[in-house]
């Protein structure tokens, strides 16, 4: 499941996301979503989260548990 949409997301899911440093290179960061960054509801590169480690990136992909 992709990260595009906020009502998709919420605190305590495990995702992986791609941080700003990462954007050319893709690489990916899992972690688990403290709080939602990107107020409207639908977001074409994924959702702007912070993680409970304190990173923020997109959402790429929400891990199935």
């Amino acid at each position: 499941m992709n990260g595009q949409n906020r009502s998709d997301i919420y605190p305590g899911l495990e995702v992986d996301i791609i941080l700003k440093k990462d954007q050319r290179s893709g690489k990916r960061t899992r972690g688990i979503v403290k709080d939602l960054l990107t107020s409207s509801t639908f977001h074409s590169k994924g959702i702007k989260v912070r993680l409970e480690d304190g990173q923020v990136g997109r959402v790429i992909e929400i891990v199935e548990k």
